[in-house]
């Protein structure tokens, strides 16, 4: 008698932990930006539906400058890191095996087994060290940390790229006596784009949200969006918190989006 072929999804309960599972994780959410539209200050009765949070918002001066700042961050370490973890890519799926590659690829990728709390109190005391040292204490320090803490997260995407193209084109043109710059120029590199791209969004997302790194790193007027909002919920929530988080989310949703549809198999 042939064994049937195991599928979870024919476990007892497996419907109702997966609904409970969904609730659990996005109903938080769905109130959030229900409540981010409501037009009294509560956040336990409606009392109607209502703009004026997201006109609060968008008139909050200090919101549009955390904002601003956020998101030059997070394209600048997005930007550095994508450059960076292309070449370190290249530099390890290119070459033959040689002594210290495991080693690497686990440098490389440090970032994502080391707790983040970790890695946010190593950066405090090097980065404490460089201020006092230097005197310096300007927005080099922030797009330091985070290029440095987004950098496996854009190698990842750009690493699968690469493993999965075939060689085939590249040594063509390596027949056809283009130097190893021309192969990576007109063959490599365009076949890289999707991961290229895939691992600077995925850089982007993660610097644009990161509160950990940004809090032990940032100095003082160095606020980005999540630690802003942050700052503001320990004094009290409001709805106009809800309409930012929720205009957060939009524009997280919508990277992640493109994201998926950048990265999806094609037939």
């Amino acid at each position: 008698m042939a064994s049937r072929e195991f599928n979870v999804r024919t476990l007892p309960g497996f419907g109702a932990v997966a609904i409970f599972t969904l609730v659990m994780l996005y109903l938080p959410i769905v109130i959030l930006v229900v409540f981010s539209f409501n037009e009294a200050q509560s956040q336990s009765s409606w009392g109607g539906f209502s703009l004026k949070w997201y006109v609060a918002a968008f008139n909050n001066s200090q919101v549009i400058d955390v904002s601003v700042r956020s998101l030059w961050l997070a394209l600048v370490a997005a930007g550095i890191s994508t450059v960076l973890a292309t070449l370190a890519a290249l530099a390890t799926t290119r070459v033959g095996r040689f002594p210290g590659q495991t080693m690497i690829y686990a440098l490389i990728n440090q970032p994502l087994m080391v707790p983040e709390i970790v890695t946010g109190i190593a950066l405090l005391i090097f980065v404490a060290f460089l201020k006092v040292q230097t005197g310096y204490a300007g927005m080099g320090y922030m797009v330091a940390a985070h290029t440095a803490f987004c950098i496996p997260f854009a190698y990842l995407p750009i690493r699968a790229r690469l493993e999965t193209m075939d060689l085939t084109l590249e040594r063509a043109a390596a027949d056809l006596y283009a130097t190893p710059v021309q192969a990576f120029t007109y063959v490599t590199l365009p076949l890289l784009v999707p991961g290229i791209v895939a691992g600077f969004m995925l850089g982007f997302v993660v610097s644009l949200d990161t509160v950990v790194i940004t809090e032990f790193v940032k100095s003082a007027g160095q606020d980005t969006l999540p630690t802003y909002m942050l700052g503001q919920l320990r004094r009290s929530v409001t709805p106009e918190m809800n309409a930012i988080a929720t205009l957060f989310l939009a524009l997280s949703l919508v990277v992640v989006s493109l994201f998926f549809l950048i990265t999806r198999k094609r037939g």
